[in-house]
């Protein structure tokens, strides 16, 4: 039985850490979950004190971490968008969601928002728990393994690469930088495909960049 202080202290990253938990509020969540939570806290005034919102959303189960290593993604998965420095924690959410949509795992980078911060499992609505996440990884090292393992590799650039329906088909492994500071050089290099998003605006969100370029390998294997 997890006590109700032990679960608190889920919310600073140092303790899901060394626990390997981390905390899923709301009835969504716990409903979207495939694995049995360790402790549902599902009273009132539980509820109050373990929240991280100021409105409690209800009930917060505590769950082991669930992301996998790079070669089970890679195993996993025909598509793969590589997030390399996306800080903010809603669009890393928002691109598990889209992964979840349309069928592909999700990479991140050293650098990204914590997998497991309240925040980012929120901003999945339950997606976490149905796509396959590796994290905490070195982009260039893992798009060797991906090279090594059959995939084509795209990098997003925002100007001057193919339009998005160049992309190859098969498997494929999408990187994909933040707003503003973009993909490293070295990411951009060890790929073979630049490509950029037609668009009127200077840039895209990290997280509608990610979600296009995932349709746009989706829709290739619609019936």
């Amino acid at each position: 039985m997890i006590p109700l202080r032990r679960a608190r202290r889920l919310h600073l990253k140092k303790y899901r850490e060394a626990e390997r938990l981390f905390l899923a509020e709301g009835k969504r969540l716990l409903a979207e979950a495939t694995v049995e939570p360790l402790r549902v806290f599902s009273e009132p005034e539980q509820v109050r004190r373990i929240s991280t919102l100021k409105t409690p959303a209800g009930p917060v189960g505590v769950f082991p971490y669930l992301d996998v290593p790079a070669g089970e993604l890679l195993g996993a998965s025909r598509t793969v968008v590589l997030l390399e420095g996306v800080q903010d924690p809603g669009n890393v959410g928002t691109v598990i969601r889209s992964a979840r949509a349309f069928g592909a795992g999700v990479a991140l980078s050293r650098g990204c928002a914590d997998l497991y911060n309240p925040k980012t499992v929120r901003s999945t609505m339950g997606s976490l728990f149905h796509v396959p996440v590796a994290r905490e990884l070195d982009p260039p090292e893992f798009l060797r393994i991906a090279r090594e393992s059959g995939f084509r590799l795209v990098a997003a650039v925002p100007r001057g690469g193919e339009p998005p329906e160049r992309m190859p088909g098969g498997r494929l492994v999408v990187a994909v930088g933040a707003e503003g500071a973009g993909l490293s050089p070295e990411v951009v290099c060890a790929c073979g495909l630049k490509v950029s998003i037609p668009s009127q605006a200077p840039s895209l969100n990290a997280a509608v960049a990610a979600s296009v370029l995932l349709y746009e390998a989706y829709r290739r294997v619609l019936p």
